[in-house]
């Protein structure tokens, strides 16, 4: 389940995560309640443009984060992005201790924090496999949901004690601090351990590149698509978890942790299955995954007392995860590594860049028809989806076994795989390409 482990940069990344992560997880609880006392009787519509803020850089620029992520230095950019969020955390954590924040400030800061994600969420994404390679990519990407989700589920429960006790404004600076531990893991690592690609060298129309890679990549598409609506619509409780908390159950800012929690521990154990598994994914299993959460958001929004809405969100959290993680995978196993940057800064921008569009229409939505219904709609959102794109998928799917049946009968050889539309024959002779370098390489350490 932790073999990914066994190589020593990648120690030294998780090791990082681990504290910044929780630090982060507590400053979007502390930035949402803060936003929710100065907003007053409009919070619903504040917090969806807070949300909306953060994340309109990846909307605007984030194609643009994955160039610069093929263009550069992986671990030298990572640094750069990590000291330019800590500073904003700084920034906001001091208003809010000295009782200057006002909303816009909020707002302001939270954009500031989407430019510095646009160019390291890419990076990070496709900096892993040059930690652990592609062999233990998949195993890779589920401990970092991990990891993410194990501080989803420390960082909100304690975020909601501090704020209770001392305030927003310590929260913020305590995650403020915890870039700190990012920054000393990249410093360690050894970067001849490291097997990144050759930086692309800078030339027009790289990014018009990147968007015809994936165009002829019928399953990158088909990803594409599926999680662009489920993120847009379905994937906003941070935000709504905080309006039922606090509109629909009467509760305080502990309680609001809580709910996040119990919806990071679901997540959590969905990412653990993913790492025992971490097998290349099929889109059979994005679909079963998305379907059952559009499902069981539906059955969350629908809880009539605020035990049995808590308990719902952690089958919702392992649906969740085993979508999102396989999507990561599938994404990045069976690209060329020259492309890898631009097709994870598509993905990003698919998945985190949509929020600008979903965020404040959800918040909205919640502010004139109560929460319950805002994520009832987010469910059957994503339901109609998954069966849209499994309609599409399945004829092409279905039909070859037949085919070759067919063809078995009359004599005829069964049809190869080829590179078509879909573009699995590429995928899958890039991995041939890749194994034969691999195996002209020797037996080179990966750590």
């Amino acid at each position: 389940m932790f073999r990914s482990l066994r190589t020593r940069n990648y120690r030294l990344f998780a090791a990082g995560q681990v504290v910044s992560n929780t630090g982060t997880w507590m400053q979007r609880v502390a930035q949402d309640w803060l936003v929710l006392e100065l907003a007053h009787g409009s919070g619903g519509t504040a917090l969806g443009i807070t949300t909306g803020l953060q994340f309109l850089p990846l909307l605007l620029f984030g194609l643009w984060g994955g160039v610069v992520a093929d263009r550069y230095p992986k671990r030298r950019v990572l640094m750069i992005t990590q000291v330019a969020m800590g500073v904003l955390a700084l920034m906001l954590g001091l208003l809010a201790i000295t009782g200057a924040a006002q909303v816009w400030h909020v707002y302001v800061l939270a954009f500031g924090l989407g430019l510095a994600t646009v160019v390291d969420n890419p990076t990070r994404q496709s900096f892993v496999v040059e930690m652990v390679g592609k062999r233990d990519l998949p195993n890779a990407i589920a401990l970092n949901s991990a990891t993410f989700n194990g501080a989803r589920l420390l960082g909100p429960a304690v975020a909601g004690v501090l704020i209770a006790a001392i305030g927003t404004g310590p929260v913020f600076l305590v995650n403020a601090a915890s870039f700190g531990a990012v920054l000393l893991g990249l410093y360690a690592m050894r970067e001849s351990e490291l097997n990144g690609a050759e930086p692309v060298k800078r030339a027009k129309g790289q990014l018009r590149e990147g968007l015809r890679y994936v165009r002829g990549r019928r399953d990158l598409v088909m990803v594409l698509v599926l999680v662009g609506f489920v993120a847009t619509f379905g994937m906003n409780f941070q935000m709504t978890t905080a309006l039922v908390a606090r509109e629909v159950f009467h509760t305080g800012a502990s309680s609001f942790g809580l709910a996040s929690s119990m919806l990071a521990v679901g997540a959590l154990t969905g990412a653990l299955l993913a790492a025992r598994r971490a097998t290349r994914p099929r889109l059979r299993l994005l679909l079963v995954a998305a379907l059952m959460f559009g499902v069981l958001e539906v059955a969350t929004g629908l809880m009539p007392v605020y035990w049995a809405f808590l308990v719902l969100l952690v089958p919702t959290g392992i649906a969740l995860m085993t979508f999102t993680t396989a999507a990561n995978a599938t994404m990045q196993l069976g690209v060329a590594p020259e492309m890898r940057g631009r097709v994870m800064g598509l993905y990003m921008f698919v998945f985190l860049g949509t929020n600008p569009v979903g965020a404040p229409l959800v918040g909205w939505m919640a502010e004139q028809f109560g929460p319950r219904l805002s994520i009832v709609v987010g469910g059957l959102v994503a339901v109609l989806v998954t069966l849209a794109v499994g309609l599409l998928a399945a004829p092409r799917g279905a039909a070859a076994p037949v085919l070759d049946r067919l063809r078995r009968r009359d004599g005829t050889p069964a049809a190869r795989p080829a590179g078509g539309p879909d573009g699995s024959g590429q995928a899958r002779a890039e991995a041939r390409s890749e194994a034969r370098s691999e195996a002209r390489a020797g037996a080179a350490p990966e750590g």
